[in-house]
């Protein structure tokens, strides 16, 4: 029998392996959104609930507020962690691993007796889903690069970014039937989930070629590399301020919007809308994966600074104004929305290095998270009988983040003409 006859024609040979990438890479994007999506998951569905676990545990605020930077602090060490063993071991085996933990923990969270269980726990719940966030985010490196990797980031937004949106509607609408044990049951099932879809979904990205072999010590210097290269500190530190600015808004305005003497949101009403404001991050995503191939992303970058900037000046503005929530709710929309401009150009930007790729996304979360979880409680210690603290230090970060972006890269510009103006 000739075996030309089990041979594609050239043109239908194109299409068909054409769909099979198509096909491959939406299962990455559906894999890797969910696995991204966990430090959203185990933050934004459990917002709603700190009122209530505040009164069901006969607990301070501000001691409410630690166990949701602990599940921070967890997300951003579990980061520096799971990089550099990914850059080593390949990235599956580390990723089930941290999956299977986090699933655990989410499920020792429900039965938590008191405040101090339920943050050493939440440590360990963030620490183990960091491997998802951080793995996740080398698996993409390994696969795409340049514009080709930003347009997948943007796309991964939208998978990814329906933790947000969905997180918060489900932890509030659990609270109606069940109290915040229900909301770590629920994660732990997600958690559940992704295991399965990761064990059967997923092939190792990092060939034993490309692995690292000098271990804890060629982490370090990977680090070390890392820290002193003065392009990726600019992006990590310029995006990591526009991040510390939404995480102050996440985890201390469900006391000032739902305060009966401030704004007097229900629950419900507040995870509606943390939701909205999710979704406005969602489409400046996709919006940014259409305009990748026009702009480059640095200067995407830089207009997603600017509005997270402009968007905390007008929420200052605003709240010292005392107009109420038809000034408040578009700045905050807005401040949520810049992160899908600043998140994919910065993370492209800051994982320009192939060769520690883990490791690079590693410091990434893991700055951003650290800066966010030491902020967050500091901020909730000015009190909650007004917004004008939650206002300012929004505010604050936000401008930080474009004057950190000129400190680091108009200062270089400039180096680098006057080096070339002598030659």
């Amino acid at each position: 029998m000739s075996t030309t006859k089990k041979l594609l024609p050239a043109s239908d040979l194109a299409n068909h392996e054409k769909m099979a990438m198509h096909v491959l890479s939406i299962r990455h994007v559906l894999i890797l959104g969910g696995l991204g999506a966990f430090g959203s998951l185990s933050t934004d569905m459990y917002v709603p609930a700190l009122p209530t676990l505040s009164h069901d545990l006969g607990t301070t605020i501000s001691q409410v507020q630690i166990t949701l930077s602990a599940g921070m602090l967890g997300l951003a060490l579990g980061q520096l962690l799971a990089g550099p063993i990914s850059d080593m071991w390949g990235r599956k085996r580390p990723l089930l691993a941290g999956i299977a933990i986090f699933i655990i923990a989410s499920l020792l969270c429900a039965v938590a007796p008191d405040v101090s269980t339920l943050t050493i726990l939440r440590l360990l719940q963030g620490t183990a889903g960091a491997t998802g966030m951080v793995i996740a985010l080398a698996m993409v490196r390994d696969l795409y690069a340049g514009n080709a990797m930003a347009r997948f980031l943007s796309i991964l937004m939208l998978v990814n970014g329906l933790a947000p949106i969905v997180a918060p509607i489900i932890g509030s609408q659990l609270l109606r039937w069940a109290s915040w044990h229900g909301i770590f049951l629920t994660l732990a099932t997600i958690g559940a989930v992704l295991l399965l879809a990761s064990i059967f979904g997923l092939s190792e990205t990092l060939p034993l070629s490309r692995r690292q072999s000098a271990g804890i010590v060629g982490s370090i210097n990977d680090f070390r590399m890392l820290m002193t290269d003065r392009g990726f500190v600019g992006y990590v530190f310029s995006s990591g301020f526009a991040v510390v600015a939404c995480l102050i808004y996440v985890s201390v305005s469900p006391f000032i919007l739902e305060s009966e003497s401030i704004y007097g949101l229900s629950p419900q009403s507040f995870g509606l809308l943390l939701s909205i404001n999710a979704l406005g991050m969602v489409t400046a995503g996709q919006i940014n994966g259409r305009l990748v191939s026009r702009f480059s992303p640095r200067r995407l970058l830089i207009w997603g600074l600017a509005g997270n900037a402009l968007a905390g000046l007008s929420l200052l503005i605003v709240t010292l104004s005392n107009i109420g929530l038809i000034g408040v709710l578009p700045s905050l929309f807005v401040l949520l929305s810049s992160l899908g401009l600043i998140l994919p150009n910065a993370t492209t930007l800051a994982l320009a290095n192939e060769r520690a790729a883990g490791s690079a996304s590693a410091l990434l979360g893991m700055i951003q998270l650290s800066m966010g979880a030491i902020a967050a409680p500091l901020i909730g210690l000015g009190g909650t009988t007004s917004a004008l603290p939650m206002a300012a230090s929004i505010a604050a970060f936000g401008l930080a983040a474009p004057i950190t972006y000129i400190l680091f890269f108009h200062s270089a510009s400039l180096q680098t003409e006057s080096i070339q103006n002598n030659h």
